[in-house]
């Protein structure tokens, strides 16, 4: 069976962007497989003075799992992993911190 292409400009449009696509997928599922590293929780203890602000550009800094992350990123996802409903803390509460061994 003869496949006839009446529009060859068109066809090759096709075939790039498809070829472009396919290329975007496994782009996408192969940073996705090499991201999934392991993520461990550790426990820091609040000290006099420190704010979720201090502490996520603490984090930013030493944390691989922070790093490229804004602050305010690092501040909601704190936030949502130990369940706070403000930015107040108290001195000697525990918060759980994501990283990556």
């Amino acid at each position: 069976m003869k496949i006839k292409i009446i529009n060859h400009r068109k066809f090759r449009r096709r075939v790039i962007l498809i070829v472009f696509i396919l290329c975007c997928i496994v782009f996408n599922i192969k940073n996705s497989a090499s991201s999934e590293a392991k993520i461990e929780y550790k426990t820091i203890t609040v000290s006099s003075g420190d704010t979720l602000w201090t502490i996520a550009q603490r984090e930013q800094e030493r944390n691989k799992y922070y790093e490229e992350k804004d602050v305010r990123e690092i501040i909601s996802d704190i936030k949502d992993i130990n369940n706070l409903q403000s930015s107040n803390l108290s001195v000697e509460q525990n918060l759980n911190i994501p990283t990556i061994k």
